[in-house]
């Protein structure tokens, strides 16, 4: 089965109602398994592909995630627009929780996780200035407005290493650099989307205010988890409101993002890269 839009769920996600003719598709990629099986059917009357990023039942750590592996299994299954949605601590008093963001930018804070496709013999460097696809977060930004869900556009998603919360002084230091959110996981699918041409959106919905506000001084996995319940419920809305008013057609630029990213000269390439990257960069290579 193909799909034309990718649905990736975070923490208190782990299907999407709505969903019709579902079928589990488990896919194989050079980079080992994904986080579960994808879910394809029909959403909105649209061809859509669903997975959980830290399986059914939540078993993946953010630092142990696949992210290879979650985006190229999108990829081979056709998917061009992916909508991310992420549990969020904010660091802003205006993003309250049960709110959503739609951020336009990252700042990373991981350590050494994998957040590209290439190396073994052939170098790209992508475009990275904005690495939030316009068209779509134009998109998501609409639905929210018309599902009654309060959504700030644009922002900055800090993403850190966890899984522990953080520190006072982190926290407050994030603040300092005028950062809006804070997160475990999306900077790295939105760089590999990215290499993968595919257009990508974070839907970052607010759980808490971190450990900075002195009202949530002690964040606690159960108050996180109330709000996750209730953050689920609006996101199923604003994602099939989403996926209806979907354009079939692209006015961004993600769907060329490799044109002028490839260095390596072409004859240098070894032939088992281009074997494995081929559904990315083949294109190119010709």
């Amino acid at each position: 089965m193909k799909a034309e839009i990718g649905i990736i769920g975070g923490s208190g996600l782990y299907s999407m109602p709505g969903f019709e003719l579902q079928q589990e598709i488990h896919i194989q990629t050079p980079w080992g398994d994904p986080s579960d099986a994808y879910i394809v059917g029909k959403l909105a009357g649209r061809e859509v592909a669903f997975l959980a990023r830290h399986g059914r039942g939540h078993r993946i750590t953010p630092s142990e995630l696949n992210f290879r592996a979650n985006i190229y299994g999108m990829k081979q299954l056709g998917v061009s627009r992916i909508i991310s949605l992420s549990a969020v601590g904010s660091l802003k008093e205006e993003h309250k929780p049960l709110d959503f963001v739609l951020p336009d930018q990252f700042f990373d804070r991981t350590r050494g996780r994998v957040s590209t496709f290439f190396g073994e013999g052939l170098v790209a460097h992508i475009g990275f200035s904005h690495p939030i696809c316009p068209q779509l977060s134009d998109v998501v930004a609409k639905a929210c407005t018309e599902q009654g869900v309060g959504a700030h556009k644009g922002g900055t998603y800090l993403c850190m290493e966890g899984p522990a919360f953080s520190t006072l002084a982190e926290s407050n230091v994030y603040r300092s650099w005028g950062m809006d959110v804070i997160g475990m996981t999306n900077l790295q699918e939105a760089k590999l989307a990215r290499e993968a041409e595919i257009c990508y959106v974070t839907v970052a919905m607010v759980t808490d205010y971190d450990c900075w506000h002195p009202a949530h001084d002690a964040v606690t996995v159960a108050d996180i988890i109330a709000n996750l319940t209730k953050n689920a419920e609006n996101a199923a809305k604003v994602v099939q409101a989403t996926v209806a008013a979907m354009p079939t057609e692209h006015t961004c630029k993600c769907g060329s993002a490799l044109s002028h990213a490839l260095l390596t000269d072409k004859t240098r390439i070894p032939d088992a890269t281009k074997k494995k990257l081929e559904l990315l960069v083949g294109k190119y290579l010709g």
